[in-house]
């Protein structure tokens, strides 16, 4: 019982919405290949409503919108608004987006080709992405000024969960049929 328990509570814990006893027991039956007692599903799931009561834990399970999810107790209310007030102060903005997309994509490249292809100063968004050492110095190049050329750094390979340069998404893998505009004749 504890092996089924184990594997419910872990689709709880990934869920981000409400998970049903119904979804679970499909994937429970999927899983092991034979159609599982809704008894023994419901029982693990008393089990670990109680298991989570306890003060120990500072999340529990609930039954709210048709489904049983993971949340954080009342009393830890405090601390998780202030640490998501300051996650968002920590995002990035379109303009510091669209500048580390370029410099993602075009790597090594200078100011000048960045502001080129934005069509306006990319100072500040720049100065930004230094600052959260989203981006970094890769050198300068050999053109008449010596222009210093930005990269992405480790911390952007962190920040996007990807290891290499080469894992980013490639601009045809967004487009879809969904985006075409008008009906196609035959």
């Amino acid at each position: 019982m504890d092996f089924l328990q184990h594997h419910i509570e872990s689709i709880i814990f990934c869920s981000t919405k409400p998970v049903s006893q119904q979804d679970i027991g499909l994937v429970m039956n999927e899983m092991f290949d034979t159609i599982l007692p809704e008894d023994d599903i419901s029982k693990c799931l008393s089990n670990l409503v109680a298991k989570y009561k306890d003060d120990v834990y500072p999340f529990y399970i609930i039954f709210s919108g048709g489904g049983y999810q993971f949340l954080t107790k009342p009393a830890y209310q405090a601390s998780i608004g202030i640490f998501l007030k300051q996650k968002s102060k920590k995002r990035l903005s379109t303009t510091a987006m669209e500048t580390l997309s370029i410099i993602a994509y075009k790597q090594p490249i200078s100011k000048s080709s960045i502001e080129q292809i934005r069509g306006v100063n990319c100072d500040y968004a720049i100065q930004k992405l230094l600052d959260k050492e989203l981006i970094e110095i890769k050198g300068k190049a050999d053109s008449p000024g010596k222009p210093v050329l930005y990269g992405s750094s480790e911390k952007f390979m962190d920040y996007f969960g990807i290891n290499h340069i080469s894992e980013l998404p490639m601009p045809k893998d967004f487009s879809t049929d969904e985006n075409t505009i008008g009906e196609s004749v035959t």
